[in-house]
């Protein structure tokens, strides 16, 4: 194992952003990981991360039916119904220095990943990294990109985790990355995956587990997961579109650890792919291997469960480049409400945006209108351990709105201070808000009322204006326009090779 990672160092220079060319400088930023391969071609294969940052508990592998096989970097084989696992940690043959800097954390990837592109136009060669939230990483002598605060980290690696497994005499060293088979599928998390899986080492000294999924297959595991199977086939066949072109547009998410997605929702929910009934699996079908595009390139391709009758700008959920087809629009039949229009930057007009619910799709969503009391104990909760320096009462307030009228800037306002939270981290600070549509009213002493509508970002295409919509007998290409204009839906084969991304 103390070889493997050495190896690895030695090899992976550029992903680490390192300087020198000795193992000693290139663990300068993280433990370097080979990337994955590239998600291309006519039967593309995704690496998914069924399970990541193992390694603190023992691990079994349970095969559904027949014997799971396992074979290491090394050639040795095992096989049996189940296997045990553990990670034990061992010293390496020389310590490591690991130093950083760190901008973040980030409220979401589509956030670290822009500050990471500001950072790269710096000259340095920054990536994005996932410990435990988004973080952006470069050398620590990399001049810092304006508005952004950092840290520098630094640490000793002298062991590494070692993946064993257990044998009738024994426990016996794996080297990594170690390869696993099981004809019939791997029990996991109440589902049964179909692989082959991979159990390999990632930047932060853990492991994870991954399936190498065919992307049409992987599809059967999202959609369902997504939308609902229930969904009628437009809507499932457009959920299934966008699937497909989120994963390749997304495909370097994650590749500081060696894969391309999660399984959770900080990707596509992607769960036990059996679970897909005919509608869902007719969808796929249907549109194989279609991807959705905008001059050439795969889109980005959000979406959201409702957006409460507005669709928003990307530019008000997360700090990206101006997107053609992510526009601001009222999602409703026959134009927009009488006496409104475009932008809603002030709190009565969203006020009778919420009010006008005649015409707009996707009512039947249970987070079409919503309300929520926020009080004093919450506020103290999302300020952690900056609630001292804002102080108490705490108050919330609206410092600018974005053109759908969603709240991109917040002030949690106390006697001492104030936070701002601005644009996805108001939705992760203050997680019981199902959406940044709304408005604030005092409900008693201490206690504020928001009133909202909608659940998710709001940009791109609304699940339930789209499961409306289908129920009306509009097609996937409809809906698709609808939500997305200007983009045109293309077989795989006629996209552009994509820009490097991560």
């Amino acid at each position: 194992m103390q070889r493997s990672l050495m190896a690895v160092l030695a090899a992976s220079c550029l992903l680490a952003g390192c300087q020198g060319t000795d193992a000693q400088a290139q663990a300068l930023t993280h433990r370097p990981v080979p990337a994955p391969p590239r998600v291309d071609g006519a039967q593309p294969v995704l690496w998914v991360a069924l399970a990541d940052h193992l390694g603190a508990a023992p691990l079994q592998l349970v095969a559904a039916a027949s014997v799971v096989r396992l074979s290491d970097a090394s050639g040795f084989q095992a096989s049996g119904q189940r296997l045990s696992l553990r990670w034990r940690p061992k010293p390496l043959s020389e310590p490591l220095t690991i130093r950083r800097r760190v901008l973040g954390p980030f409220s979401s990837f589509e956030t670290a990943e822009q500050a990471a592109l500001a950072w790269r136009r710096l000259g340095a060669k920054a990536v994005v990294a996932h410990p435990g939230e988004w973080e952006v990483w470069a050398a620590p002598d990399q001049p810092v990109p304006p508005a952004y605060g950092s840290k520098v980290e630094e640490k000793v690696v002298s062991e590494v985790l070692t993946l064993q497994l257990e044998r009738p005499d024994g426990w016996r060293d794996l080297q990594g990355p170690v390869r696993i088979e099981a004809s019939a599928g791997l029990r996991w998390q109440g589902g049964v995956f179909q692989g082959p899986f991979r159990l390999q080492p990632d930047a932060y000294g853990s492991w994870t587990l991954v399936e190498q999924v065919p992307l049409e297959r992987y599809l059967h595991g999202v959609v369902p997961h997504e939308i609902g199977a229930g969904a009628p086939p437009a809507a499932l066949a457009a959920q299934a579109v966008l699937a497909r072109t989120w994963a390749l547009g997304n495909q370097h998410r994650f590749a500081l650890d060696g894969y391309h997605l999660c399984s959770d929702t900080q990707c596509q929910v992607y769960s036990d792919p059996r679970l897909a009934r005919a509608g869902v699996k007719q969808a796929i079908r249907s549109t194989q291997g279609q991807v959705l595009t905008w001059q050439g390139q795969p889109i980005h391709a959000v979406y959201h469960a409702s957006n409460g009758g507005v669709s928003a700008d990307e530019d008000e959920a997360w700090t990206l480049p101006e997107l053609a087809y992510l526009e601001p629009a009222f999602d409703r039949a026959g134009g927009p409400p009488q006496g409104l229009a475009l932008p809603l930057t002030q709190r009565q007009q969203v006020r009778s945006v919420l009010a006008a619910t005649a015409g707009v799709y996707g009512q039947n969503h249970p987070y079409f209108r919503w309300q929520r009391v926020l009080g004093q104990d919450t506020f103290a909760r999302a300020l952690g351990t900056g609630a001292a320096a804002v102080g108490s009462p705490v108050k919330p307030v609206v410092l600018e709105r974005g053109p759908s009228g969603r709240v991109v800037r917040l002030a949690l306002r106390g006697p001492l201070g104030e936070k701002v939270l601005v644009r996805d981290a108001i939705r992760r600070t203050l997680r019981g808000l199902p959406s940044t549509l709304f408005v604030i009213e005092p409900a008693g002493a201490g206690l504020w009322r928001f009133e909202g509508g909608g659940f998710g970002h709001g940009a791109g295409l609304s699940q339930a204006g789209a499961i409306d919509l289908g129920g009306r007998g509009w097609s996937v290409k409809q809906i698709l326009r609808h939500y997305y204009p200007g983009t045109e839906l293309v077989p795989l084969p006629a996209i552009k090779a994509a820009k490097g991304g991560s």
